[in-house]
């Protein structure tokens, strides 16, 4: 008997036919053997209409009551598909994060979890019932709801499965799977067996939106196998675990990620001398703006320029951030750009493999696309390209590395 956590997104549940579609798939879990706990999202869109309900009475609502406010969308589906499990006969019990005690921070919309206390779930299972579990949320030491975060069911469901020492943690979305890239962009995209949590989470942190970065931090650093597969066709998807270099021949590049929301920040004609980065790149931080790709160069006549990308949303503020510091600094200029993309090839191959970026930059110059900037990990390569050119060079790396038959040995 294996002990397997589930977790369903908002458009799994999205309908009360879903939910008993999901109810059903539960149910095939059960007579096979396993011990199943389900970690479920809200309906879709259910969050974002409270939400807006919220901001109907006031533009800037109190954080800890938006945290009360938006965990009810989890506990109406954990009801729901609770009463559904029972409908087949199935033994099933609901709890909101509070009734499990998935203790956080008290970080209101950001909470961290510090410890989850599984014995109500363990009775539970050892009972034979399966246990439904709100994702998202979680209750603070002084009994205060609070909430996780974007991609917070995810990283409720790994943590759960962390806390009992699961098999193995499924994670049930739109999709069969991770593929090698984007399937919109490049139809000749494959669906990978198997992807390490380093390369799953570069490819995450550079714009795959199959899983939430922290969700596969989590699972890595307490090695919880991790699974994503299609909630409503079967297949094996793809598994992430930890890298076995005894049993996998590793192809020297898995994927191709990319982000179109980027943009990019120069400051020119910048004084060159020590702490100068930190003068520019600390009221960034301090501004709350996260930093990507920097890179820094030096003139002829002893200045030096900074350049760096941002989140799109987050170009305005930079700018006018940045405005002030070329001031205090006595810079020549400062430029920004909406129009660029962000593009990566990853893979744990590289390690052994010599010439990666060379190949990279080879496949992109042929099609004529200039690289910006360029930023190297032990398993990644990141550039920056005008956006309009970003599908071609999608399409281009797929085919220079051969993804499209790639193949991975179990």
């Amino acid at each position: 008997m294996s002990l397997i956590v589930q977790k369903y997104g908002g458009t799994s549940v999205g309908t009360v036919e879903r939910i008993e579609a999901v109810a059903e798939k539960v149910v095939g879990f059960r007579a096979a053997g396993h011990q199943v706990v389900v970690v479920v999202s809200a309906m879709s869109g259910e969050t974002n209409r409270l939400i807006d309900l919220a901001r109907a009475i006031h533009d800037a609502p109190d954080s800890r009551e938006m945290d009360v406010l938006i965990s009810t969308g989890e506990q109406v589906t954990i009801a729901l598909l609770a009463i559904a499990l029972q409908k087949w006969g199935c033994e099933a019990r609901s709890y909101t994060g509070s009734q499990v005690r998935i203790l956080t921070d008290s970080a209101h919309s950001k909470a961290r979890i510090e410890e989850i206390d599984t014995d109500r779930m363990r009775a539970d299972l050892d009972a034979g019932r399966v246990v439904v579990v709100a994702g998202f949320q979680g209750v603070d030491a002084s009994g205060n709801i609070t909430t996780l975060g974007r991609g917070g069911s995810d990283t409720t469901a790994v943590a759960l499965a962390a806390a009992l020492k699961a098999d193995e943690c499924q994670i049930y979305t739109d999709v069969d799977g991770v593929y090698t890239t984007d399937p919109r962009v490049e139809p000749r995209a494959r669906r990978l067996d198997r992807i390490t949590f380093e390369e799953m989470l570069e490819m995450a942190s550079q714009g795959s939106k199959v899983l939430q970065i922290r969700s596969v931090e989590f699972a890595g650093k307490y090695k919880v196998p991790l699974r994503v597969l299609h909630s409503f066709q079967e297949g094996p998807g793809t598994l992430i675990t930890l890298e076995d270099d005894d049993n996998m021949e590793k192809p020297v590049v898995s994927g191709i990620a990319f982000n179109r929301d980027e943009a990019k920040v120069t400051i020119q004609g910048i004084p060159d001398h020590p702490g100068v980065a930190y003068q520019i790149l600390g009221p960034i931080s301090e501004a709350n703006i996260e930093v990507d790709v920097i890179v820094q160069n030096f003139a002829e006549d002893g200045s030096a320029s900074l350049s760096f990308t941002v989140h799109r949303n987050d170009l305005k503020k930079a700018g006018e951030v940045l405005a002030t510091v070329a001031a205090q600094l006595g810079a020549k200029s400062t430029t920004t750009d909406d129009r660029i993309a962000k593009l990566a090839i990853v893979g744990v191959g590289m390690r052994s493999h010599a010439g990666v970026a060379a190949k990279m930059f080879k496949a992109l110059a042929d099609e004529n696309i200039n690289i910006q900037m360029i930023s190297t990990s032990e398993i990644k390569v990141t550039v920056v390209i005008e956006e309009k050119y970003l599908e071609l060079a999608v399409r281009s790396l797929h085919a220079a590395f051969e993804l499209e038959e790639m193949d991975r040995v179990e």
